[in-house]
């Protein structure tokens, strides 16, 4: 059989690779590799080429977040009972699990919970009114809230507050909470919207961490003065939580106006002034102002270099120059943007902002954001990082347990690991109805015996999953395929008595990855009622399927790409009419033909060296908008072949001759075309990803071949099936 399978390597201009290059300071292939991405601006090329925490968003940027860690601190200090709710799923579980170690952990009298067996997502009135009983009087939830109107409502008539930490989008009227914390409310003040539940739950407990220290809310300016031929320019920022608030420039000539008329008293009136090189700073305000104006500042420049000392004997204007994060702006760094930066940075250590406990709480932030699908992107490239780095270094318990009965413990881990092997097992206590089993396993104060036998449940019921999925797949692919046809071959559906609502969100995915469509899987009950779950597929939104539809049910949320609901009594017919018409007039953003494969380079056999696994250290981690890279070699010789694996598909395991080094191969379930495409002693162009192969404690680099050709000497690359670029060997 004939492979049609099109190879395309996007088509970019030498001069940008260049610019970029030199511009991020990161070597050719690289930059070419970012360039056939998009990732061309600093602000998006900064979080694969650092992975530094600093370079995290402040949690104080979200504009209420300050009200929130009030809000906790009084619950503290006036001895409140608090209850942390959260979601079922491992991002909800996670992010519960951090925020009640963290308010344990601050002797806040604390308890979590989150919905258990047949329980409906989300806050519900009975946990509310219970807390009520119990006297407790603020509630925090967590990946849930931010459409729980009525529950919150009732919260506030039992004068119980509530705080909203969420990612969900947001309906269009929001909950009375006391305070929301959520990126995807439109005045959230964050600059990033895509952070998993988690997440958002460790930017609270960081801001709460940070609320300990005494610069909390502390309004403090930096000033510096520069000279402009014959004026001189006085920059001001004011910052409160590390936080820019303000800014000006005066640029004043010497005698021509006094201090009072400028904009500078109104800025600096009260506040803590810093500077770098104070007497240099005095004899330019006196030159400009004279020495009748007393400045009352502290240089902070030798504090700074106690703890960065490679800033030793440096100034603000040669500072700037040595500026990591200056080579990432869009507009060049200026003296006070380089006081900023540095003064941040030195609040960061000062305060152990970013603890070993940080490091260690990013393992479950890694978790959450991996099994919620959130896109691999902006600050949740360094996050995960860190927390898969952290977990190779010493998993924390709970996760060293599943890593253990997995398979994984003493392997280095990646991504896509945690993805395929230890959230869905996670996830599996939810789906079986025992959520809280997971929840224990990571809180502080579960035994190790407790998490043994934790542990144990949790992969059996991942088994019995398993089994669950097996049986209702049969029930749900016909149906789905009976739809297909229905639906304009846009959208399948599949609804049932005999589907189980605890797995109606993996038989979604399973059935949009199978028709290439968006799926929705409906669990019935035998009141007409129901609970569904929706994946997209081709980058189709949910988001406005599930606002056609929402007089159909009596809940619903979750993301563009997965949703959740919940369907009124006696209205499946009306569902299926409904999603038959939207079908029917379906877009697809993403038109991108499945017989293609994207190459992000082209490398000729002398760069295929065990150092291209340093590319994939740079992208990774890979997942959600980041896929693995792909690299395109061209006459390969098989020099050894071997079928490997029982059953129906069986891999072949391939040595292949690249010049100077030999690599070995795998090729997943393509047993089939071994002597049919090529045989042993043939050449071959492959595109290919690179993976680390762990062996008898030792890991070697490894290709997986994601598609192979026969090498046709006389066309290189086929211009018919590649599209050939500028000639950059990378």
């Amino acid at each position: 059989m004939e492979n049609n399978t099109h190879w395309i390597k996007k088509e970019i201009d030498r001069e940008t690779v260049k610019c970029i290059a030199e511009k991020f300071k990161c070597k050719a292939i690289v930059a070419s590799i970012l360039a056939r991405r998009g990732i061309t601006e600093g602000k998006d090329a900064l979080y694969f080429l650092e992975d530094d925490l600093r370079f995290l968003h402040n949690p104080f940027l979200f504009k209420d977040m300050e009200d929130a860690v009030d809000r906790v601190i009084q619950a503290k200090e006036e001895g409140e009972k608090v209850l942390v709710f959260g979601d079922r799923d491992v991002d909800g579980v996670t992010g519960s699990a951090l925020l009640y170690n963290a308010l344990s952990g601050m002797g806040i009298d604390v308890k979590v919970r989150i919905p258990t067996g047949d329980e409906p997502y989300g806050l519900t009135t009975e946990a509310v009114e219970q807390h009520a009983a119990e006297y407790g009087s603020l509630i925090i939830t967590v990946d849930c809230g931010i459409s729980c109107v009525k529950e919150i409502d009732r919260a506030n008539e039992l004068g119980i507050d509530v705080i909203v930490l969420d990612h969900h989008t947001p309906p269009e009227i929001l909950p009375d909470a006391a305070v929301i914390i959520d990126p995807h409310t439109e005045d959230s003040g964050y600059p990033f919207k895509y952070l998993s539940g988690c997440a958002v739950a460790w930017k609270f407990i960081t801001a709460l961490r940070f609320a300990e220290t005494p610069v909390y809310k502390q309004s403090v300016c930096l000033l510096n003065v520069r000279p402009l031929n014959e004026a001189y320019c006085v920059e001001v920022i004011k910052t409160v939580n590390m936080v820019e608030e303000n800014r000006i420039y005066e640029t004043v000539v010497p005698g021509m106006v006094s201090f009072s008329k400028t904009r500078l008293p109104a800025i600096l009136e009260g506040q803590h002034i810093f500077v770098w090189d104070a007497l240099m700073q005095k004899k330019q305000l006196e030159k400009i102002f004279g020495s009748s104006i007393e400045f009352n500042f502290l240089d902070i420049s030798e504090e700074i270099i106690s703890l960065m000392p490679s800033f030793k004997g440096m100034s603000l204007l040669k500072l700037k120059n040595f500026s990591k994060i200056g080579r990432y702006m869009e507009n060049p760094v200026s003296e006070i943007d380089s006081f900023f930066n540095i003064f941040v940075t030195y609040m960061q250590k000062k305060s152990l902002f970013f603890s070993k406990k940080a490091e260690e709480e990013l393992q479950l932030v890694t978790l959450g954001t991996l099994a919620d699908i959130m896109p691999l992107k902006n600050e949740n490239r360094i996050m995960v990082r860190h927390g898969i780095e952290s977990m190779n270094k010493c998993p924390v318990p709970g996760a060293m347990e599943i890593l253990a009965r997995q398979g994984l413990a003493g392997k280095k881990i990646h991504a896509q690991d945690l993805s395929w092997k230890i959230t869905p097992v996670i996830n599996a206590a939810g789906r079986m109805g025992k959520p809280e089993t997971a929840l224990k396993l990571f809180l502080a104060d579960t035994t190790q015996e407790e998490r043994q036998s934790l542990s144990e449940e949790i992969i059996r019921m991942n088994n019995e999953r398993k089994d669950m999925g097996k049986e209702t797949w049969v029930v749900a692919e016909p149906l789905a395929k009976e739809s297909y046809e229905k639906n304009s071959r846009n959208i399948v559906m599949a609804a049932s008595l005999e589907i189980n609502r605890g797995i109606t969100g993996l038989t979604a995915s399973r059935l949009a990855k199978c028709f290439n469509v968006p799926a929705v899987v409906m669990s019935m009950r035998p009141d007409g009622t129901g609970v569904g779950s929706m994946r997209s597929a081709r980058g189709v939104n949910l988001k406005a399927i599930i606002e056609m539809c929402e007089d159909l049910f009596s809940e619903h949320g979750g993301h563009a790409f997965a949703a959740g609901f919940s369907l009124k009594k006696d209205m499946l017919t009306d569902f299926e009419a409904r999603i038959s018409a939207i079908a029917e007039n379906l877009e697809f953003p993403d038109t991108e033909n499945g017989n293609e494969i994207t190459v992000d380079a082209q490398l000729p056999l002398e760069y295929i060296t065990p150092e291209i696994s340093g590319i994939n250290d740079i992208f990774e981690p890979f997942g959600e908008g980041n896929e693995p890279i792909h690299f395109l070699a061209c006459g390969l010789k098989i020099i050894n072949a071997d079928i490997i694996g029982k059953g129906e598909k069986q891999h072949l395991k391939l040595t292949l001759d690249c010049g100077k080094y030999k690599w070995p191969a795998l090729f997943w379930n393509s047993a089939d075309r071994y002597g049919r495409d090529f045989n042993c002693g043939d050449k071959i162009d492959a595109v290919f990803k690179v993976a680390d192969n762990f062996y008898n404690g030792a890991s070697t680099s490894q290709m997986i071949l994601v598609d192979v050709k026969k090498h046709s000497p006389e066309n290189k690359v086929p211009q018919q099936k590649y599209h050939e670029t500028t000639k950059i060997s990378v």
